[in-house]
């Protein structure tokens, strides 16, 4: 049985939202209540908090969290798992998954979710998974700021946009799918797609996982039943507060 570790990258200088992490959300602060939620998933061996901030590594130690620091120049989110991955000196067949830190309301069911593929299949044919949910507010369809995806027929990944995908030229009548910033792969993948440049695609629609497709790689999309919305502006805050009253 491989080891599975989530790692929840947590950046203080968010260029929309400065301090993000620590914003209080439900009473604690945000970088918490991802934590919380993530422990709550079956199967995982550690959670980590993956930052380069002191004032976040003392917010989580003083909810008694666990925190690997990770230098200021990473880049990217895939940047800073690969350095927490080192820094925790994993093994190449450890199972990662990578929760963003600004999306207090992740359901513990879409974590036990994610990693499952790598356990159901022997020989999985896919270099990593990730999420999506089944959009049921109109408005995320046609919105730049809620990524979409579509797949084939086998549950693989065949392009993500925050275009909208698929559209429909005639009508309307089928369903679309946003995707959900989580992700499990290998350690010893992250360390091969860190090697990879940035792709054209990446570049263009600032789309990390596009460098994974247009590399070759697949990437194997599992539908959630739970939405999980991410902070990324002031307002989403009271929106947080309010589906937390509401019961999500």
């Amino acid at each position: 049985m491989m080891r599975t570790i989530a790692l929840i990258p947590a950046r203080y200088d968010s260029s929309r939202l400065p301090g993000k992490p620590l914003k209080t959300i439900g009473g604690k602060p945000m970088i918490q209540q991802v934590v919380e939620r993530v422990q709550r998933a079956r199967g995982l061996d550690a959670v980590y908090v993956a930052t380069d901030d002191d004032r976040i590594r003392e917010a989580v130690e003083k909810f008694g969290g666990q925190v690997v620091m990770t230098p200021a120049e990473a880049e990217s989110g895939t940047d800073r798992i690969a350095a927490a991955a080192n820094t925790l000196n994993l093994s190449d067949d450890t199972l990662i998954v990578n929760v963003q830190g600004d999306q207090p309301l992740i359901h513990p069911g879409s974590i036990e979710a994610v990693v499952a593929p790598f356990y159901e299949e022997e020989t999985p044919d896919f270099a990593m998974t990730t999420l999506s949910f089944k959009i049921v507010n109109e408005a995320e369809i046609t919105s730049p700021k809620d990524v979409k995806v579509v797949c084939d027929y086998y549950g693989n990944a065949l392009y993500f946009s925050r275009a909208t995908i698929p559209h429909g030229r005639d009508y309307w009548d089928h369903d679309s799918f946003k995707h959900l910033g989580v992700y499990a792969y290998t350690k010893a993948f992250v360390d091969q797609f860190n090697e990879l440049p940035a792709s054209r695609l990446e570049n263009i629609e600032k789309l990390e996982q596009l460098r994974a497709l247009e590399y070759g790689y697949r990437i194997r999309v599992i539908e959630s039943q739970w939405d999980s919305p991410e902070v990324d502006v002031p307002g989403d805050i009271e929106l947080m507060n309010s589906l937390m009253q509401a019961g999500h």
